[in-house]
Order: structure tokens, then sequence, then C-alpha cells
């Protein structure tokens, strides 16, 4: 009986640490403010930031983790608030998850949409700047999918969940395309020694050339070449 005596278990400060019972509307707040600096964080730095999870799951997983881990090991940290921060999260993520499934606006402006990078054996220019990724980590991607040049892709799209999907072409109609291999671009001139097919370095376009000191990219305005290549696809 005399374990369970009140005296010996202080339970305000087992259930709230240091803090009083006006803590717990302080943590809503904080909660939510914190909610919402996450999700704006993530969404700033882009499906490539949360590859294989939604910005949401990986909210949860960040601020559940967090609530979670801090009352095990201090014990100036509450129960109770860590309770309020766990119920106010998953309320927030079910609320969001509702109004997304009801909204395409707010499903577009929080998730994104899928955006095309290669179409036809070249870059989307103009889609490519806009997603934060660098070129040597996508023709790592690329590469993985046992891609050695652009001429063997029809398209290229990278989708919310910051996967790349890869449609490719049937061997038989494989393009002239910039290949990807390691240090492929090291090669890349100004000078066209020899006609043959060349891969603009830049935005990938592909054309047959004729010796010349400098030739100029039609889609891209650029002045660096590589040779082109059409070897075909091996899976």
């Amino acid at each position: 009986m005399y374990l369970l005596n009140a005296d010996v278990f202080d339970w305000q400060k087992i259930l709230l640490g240091d803090q009083n019972w006006s803590f717990l509307v302080e943590t809503v707040l904080r909660t939510f403010i914190m909610f919402l600096v996450m999700l704006l964080g993530l969404t700033i730095l882009g499906k490539r930031g949360v590859k294989q999870l939604s910005i949401f799951e990986l909210i949860v997983i960040i601020g559940l983790g967090s609530a979670a881990g801090d009352p095990m090991f201090y014990n100036d940290v509450g129960i109770l608030p860590a309770i309020v921060v766990f119920t106010i999260i998953i309320s927030l993520y079910v609320l969001i998850t509702y109004l997304v499934g009801k909204s395409r606006k707010l499903e577009l402006l929080l998730e994104g949409k899928p955006v095309c990078l290669i179409s036809e054996g070249r870059f989307s220019i103009d889609n490519f700047k806009k997603e934060p990724l660098a070129q040597d980590e996508f023709f790592s991607e690329l590469r993985m999918q046992s891609v050695s040049h652009l001429g063997q892709i029809d398209q290229a799209i990278v989708e919310t969940s910051g996967n790349i999907s890869l449609f490719f072409y049937d061997n038989d109609d494989v393009k002239y395309g910039l290949p990807i291999m390691p240090d492929s671009l090291d090669t890349k001139t100004n000078l066209i020694s020899e006609s043959g097919y060349y891969a603009c370095s830049f935005c990938g376009f592909t054309e047959q050339l004729q010796p010349a000191k400098k030739q100029v990219c039609t889609v891209c305005n650029k002045e660096e070449w590589v040779k082109a290549s059409n070897k075909q696809r091996v899976p």
C-alpha cells in the first residue's frame, strides 16, 4: 500500500513534467505551427527529397517520432503533451488527406503533379529546370534502369513520389541520343571534326552534322556537342 501512496508519486510531474496544465494549450499551438513549418519545408524541398514517401507520411514519421522520443529520455517532458502532439498530428493528417481527396487544386498544390523530363529522346528543358534534380543524379537513375543514352527513351516522367517512370523505344526504333555513361560528357567539344551524328550536351537534341568549327544547336542555342550513340538497350 505504501508504494501506491500519492506522496510517493508526483503525478503532475509524471504527466506534465515541469510544466503546468496551461502548457497543454501551448502544446496545441506549438504542434500546429510546427506541422505547418514541416509541411512548407518539405513542399519547398520537393518530391525528390521524400522519395518513396508522401510528404504527409514523412511529416507524420518525423512528428510522431519526436513526440514519442522526448518523453522517453527527458524527465522534464510530460506524457500528456506528447499525447496531444500525437492526436493533433494524426488529426491533421486525416483532415488534409480528406481535403486532398476532395479538392484537385489542393492535391496539385501539396502533392504536385508528374513532370516529363525526357520526350522523344531529348530533355524537356523547361520542365527539367523546375525540378531540384542534378544532371549527374538523373543520369545515375537512368543507368540503374539499363539506359546508356537518351535515344533509348521515349518518355521519362518524374512521379509525385519522386520515382522516375521510363517508357522505352523498341530496339528497332532506338534513335541516336546523348550518351549518359560516366565521363561521356568529358569529350564535349565545339569543333565538329568529322561527319556523323552528334548530341547537344545541354538539351540532348541530336542531328547529323558535317565538319565545322562551330555548330549551334537549333533547340537551345548551345555550342557543345558529343558523339551520339544508337546502341540498343540491354534489359
